[in-house]
């Protein structure tokens, strides 16, 4: 492997490591929020043990997940200083913004939520957590403006006496029509991702009765949330779809394997084949016009091959191979594409259950299944960032900067080696940890009858 692809491994796997805890921290922020203001406005107990319990979780995951984004930062200056100094005067902004508004904002309030149970009066707890979630979304977005200008740069200019990307409207950043669809694609997965581990613990309690009353509600909040999130998200990603097919032709035409322009287009279910180096797959059940949908939201659209997408760009920018891995192109965006309808239809098949009024408790089948889908929005979310970050492959600045280009011509392959299998094994490590936490405390059942008098010392380490 060269340097570059050992760069570009050990961002994936810590950058992927890290994903894996940012969408269930907006995520549960929000449904935290959602209980407690449940608990001011009935006073109804269940909520207030709901509140603790799923708050615990929340703290464990913003505790590791800071910790492994704290290592991206620093790899953009240590691996990717190419890249850092022809675009980090513009990449760097938004970045900025993010850890001195978002992050200080959520980090703050999180401390004041947690030590301020007895202290502060219910309504302004109650803001101190609401707080907390707003920090997070605003964290996401500014972290997605980032991304999305990577994706298709605007905003800016080249200097020409230094020859680097300088920031001339922060405004354009935050109206990118890559930004909106994608940020609102991510804050929907984030809602996805705590819903679904919400019904996944409730499920498990349900299944032994251990707090039953309060399990109930706590999975019934996470399917009204899930059910609706989902469809929402389906409809956002095929049009964010549609925006990449105007900016990003490539990633759209490697996502289908489609090596020769075609109008109409169908999206096949399956395929045989179809990688860079076989032009020919075998397409297996394939919906007549589906693809020219997705990709241009017309029923006749024509969506561009890979093959003319190719010839353009050596046209425009030089000879090179423009082409992404069509494999894992195509394989990923089908894990998220399946994977997230399956998570829709085990909300509906919940709804259904719901509306028979029979109970969640009542039906042994569905808590099962329920159970094992707690896994599935982690896999749709690394799918996501997989199908993003490479099907925009060879660049790491859309039209301005090759990844070949962007890494860091003093780091050698054996430094990168011995800090990859160090990166791999503390975050091994890490990965036991929280999820010997996380189950630890989400099997804990809830707590008997909270004091809620707001004159009482708080503890250092509340019971939740």
């Amino acid at each position: 492997m060269s340097v570059v692809d050992l760069a570009r491994l050990q961002f994936a796997s810590t950058s992927i490591y890290h994903f894996l805890f940012v969408p269930l921290t907006i995520g549960l922020g929000l449904i935290t929020a959602v209980l407690q203001t449940q608990w001011y406005r009935t006073d109804q107990p269940e909520y207030l043990r709901l509140t603790r319990f799923f708050g615990t979780l929340l703290l464990i995951n913003v505790a590791v997940g800071v910790v492994t984004g704290l290592v991206q930062e620093f790899q953009f200056g240590m691996n990717w200083s190419g890249y850092s100094r022809f675009v980090g005067d513009v990449f760097g902004a938004p970045l900025a913004m993010e850890g001195l508004a978002a992050f200080f904002l959520e980090s703050t309030f999180l401390g004041l939520w947690l030590f301020g149970w007895g202290r502060l009066s219910p309504r302004l707890h109650l803001a101190t957590i609401w707080l907390v979630a707003l920090g997070g979304v605003l964290s996401a977005a500014f972290i997605m403006a980032a991304n999305s200008w990577m994706q298709n740069p605007v905003g800016y200019t080249i200097n020409p006496g230094t020859g680097r990307a300088e920031l001339t409207s922060i405004g354009a950043l935050l109206v990118n029509p890559v930004f909106l669809r994608s940020y609102l694609h991510v804050l929907l997965a984030s809602l996805i991702t705590a819903s679904v581990v919400v019904l996944a613990v409730s499920a498990w309690h349900l299944r032994r009765a251990s707090g039953p009353t309060g399990f109930e509600r706590s999975a019934r909040l996470a399917l009204v949330l899930l059910v609706p999130a989902t469809m929402l998200n389906l409809l956002v990603g095929s049009e964010l779809g549609v925006t990449e097919g105007t900016y990003q032709p490539m990633k759209i035409a490697a996502a289908e394997a489609q090596w020769q322009t075609c109008q109409p287009c169908s999206f096949s279910l399956f395929q045989i084949g179809g990688g860079s180096n076989d032009q020919t797959p075998t397409k297996i059940i394939q919906l007549p016009h589906l693809l020219s949908l997705l990709a241009t939201n017309s029923w006749n659209g024509q969506v561009l091959g890979l093959n003319e997408l190719q010839a353009q760009y050596v046209q425009q920018y030089g000879p090179g191979q423009y082409v992404p891995n069509v494999f894992v192109q195509y394989w990923s965006m089908r894990g998220m594409a399946y994977l997230g309808s399956l998570i829709l239809l085990v909300g509906l098949w919940g709804l259904w259950v719901l509306w028979r009024r029979k109970g969640l408790a009542a039906s042994p089948w569905f808590l099962r299944v329920a159970i094992w889908m707690l896994p599935l929005p982690f896999l749709v979310n690394t799918f996501g960032w997989i199908l993003t970050e490479n099907g925009r492959q060879p660049w790491i600045v859309q039209g301005l900067q090759k990844t070949q280009d962007a890494a860091s011509p003093s780091v050698g392959p054996a430094a990168l080696v011995a800090s990859l299998v160090a990166f791999v094994g503390l975050y091994g490590a890490l990965a036991v940890v929280d999820w010997l936490l996380m189950a630890r405390y989400a099997r804990r059942e809830l707590a008997s009858e909270p004091d809620r008098s707001p004159v009482e010392e708080p503890a250092l380490e509340p019971t939740y």
